[in-house]
């Protein structure tokens, strides 16, 4: 008995002593296995593009088990102003909040509110009889459908194969369907509400039988008003009680408070060399909304686009995953549950429609597998994921590297900036 009693308080310590390992610290580089002199390459790496007038700024952050090995601003945040970027300046994440609003509805998934293979239409009705398209015709809109083979279920929001497309950003026939019923692609419209938005997204046709295509889409918009149903609570109340306030993530918001709006960065677009603020983004009625996410009132939280964050903030959400769903002794999602999240969830079905492409994806990540690592230093098991303002992440297990590069600038000439930075950020790490 008093053997079994002092394994067991050995093993307390042990998960102890790893939990107080698991909250970001700052250390030396070398002290994590990261060179000093080698991490400066990403400072050329990205003062490059600064010089080069393709980015305005951006923050860069490398943790390395629980170590933060790197955290540097670049350029501008307002060019005009010469106002310097800072580190805690605030970045309009877009679809970086896909995978957050996953995380949120794996917590109630793991309460048992829901099964992975459930339809939505237990939550939101108005799915339950679901058509897909069949026939399109541009020059009045109008279409014929032909009914769905299977209902949409959870783990097809989760993993982007419910036939739903995308509004804004999606192509000809989705963008003109939605348009004509009022559905926007989760920015641009902030004084509506998921339930409106939602349960008249369930009556227009879908793209692609449920389960058969990838199509990136308002899957997690529509998964974030099944939160607020299984939960019975708003969109940013749940996730500011079950994963912001929790970890700590103390800049992550909707639609952020008047006292933290002058840290948000200006939305840029890039042609070339040249950069010039944003003021001609396509909303639901033409508008602009430069101001989003300092939008007073701001009611339509979009679990596909519409969080904010700091690099310091999303890179806790990093470390959190990378801990197995724990940070600082609070477990937010239980160790099986990320293996679930991050095992492959659509098979052999292409992602983009691209045969070719050798990642994968889960349950709210995009996945890097065996083939895909012959091309990038990022090991086989990482997961990641961008957002359309060229901000981006990734979680490597094997190498126990959480990385965030926050960048707000749309359109851009340089989308592989992502692709490009991932050998530079690899090969400062000498010892793992």
């Amino acid at each position: 008995m008093k053997k079994l009693t002092a394994a067991l308080l050995f093993c307390c310590c042990i998960t102890s002593i790893a939990n107080a390992q698991a909250v970001l610290k700052n250390g030396r580089p070398e002290s994590a296995g990261f060179s000093t002199e080698r991490l400066q390459r990403i400072d050329h790496f990205i003062n490059g593009y600064v010089k080069n007038n393709q980015i305005n700024g951006a923050v860069a952050m490398v943790v390395h088990n629980g170590t933060i090995v790197y955290h540097k601003a670049f350029g501008n945040s307002i060019i005009a102003t010469n106002t310097p970027m800072k580190t805690d300046n605030i970045f309009r994440i877009a679809s970086m909040s896909k995978p957050v609003v996953s995380v949120a509805a794996m917590i109630l998934f793991e309460e048992g509110k829901f099964l992975l293979d459930d339809p939505i239409s237990k939550f939101i009705p108005s799915f339950k009889n679901a058509r897909v398209l069949e026939s399109f015709n541009a020059a009045d809109t109008t279409y014929t459908t032909v009914p769905a083979k299977r209902e949409i279920t959870i783990r097809h929001l989760l993993n982007h194969t419910s036939g739903i497309g995308y509004a804004q950003i999606g192509d000809a026939k989705a963008n003109a369907i939605y348009y004509k019923n009022k559905i926007n692609g989760g920015i641009g419209t902030p004084h509506s509400s998921l339930k409106e938005m939602i349960t008249r997204l369930g009556t227009l046709p879908l793209f692609a039988q449920p389960g058969e295509t990838f199509l990136y889409g308002l899957n997690t918009d529509v998964l974030g008003y099944v939160v607020e149903v299984a939960a019975g609570m708003p969109l940013d109340q749940f996730m500011e009680q079950r994963i912001f306030k929790p970890l700590g993530m103390k800049d992550s918001y909707f639609f952020l408070p008047k006292e933290k709006q002058n840290r948000l960065v200006p939305l840029y677009k890039q042609a070339g060399t040249k950069l010039t603020l944003q003021d001609s983004i396509i909303s639901l009625n033409g508008t602009f909304w430069r101001d989003f996410p300092n939008t007073p009132g701001g009611s339509y939280f979009s679990g596909g686009a519409g969080l904010s964050a700091t690099a310091y903030d999303y890179a806790v959400f990093g470390q959190m995953l990378l801990n197995g769903g724990s940070y600082n002794g609070v477990q937010i999602l239980a160790p099986s549950t990320i293996k679930l999240m991050t095992t492959n969830q659509i098979g052999t079905i292409p992602m983009w429609g691209n045969a070719e492409l050798t990642t994968r994806f889960g349950l709210g990540f995009g996945l890097y597998t065996e083939k895909s690592s012959t091309s990038t230093p990022v090991n086989a098991g990482s997961y990641d994921w961008a957002g359309m303002f060229a901000s981006h992440f990734w979680v490597d297990p094997k190498a126990k590297i959480v990385a965030v590069f926050m960048r707000n600038v749309w359109p851009t000439e340089n989308w592989d900036f992502g692709d490009r930075i991932k050998p530079v950020v690899y090969q400062a790490l000498i010892e793992q």
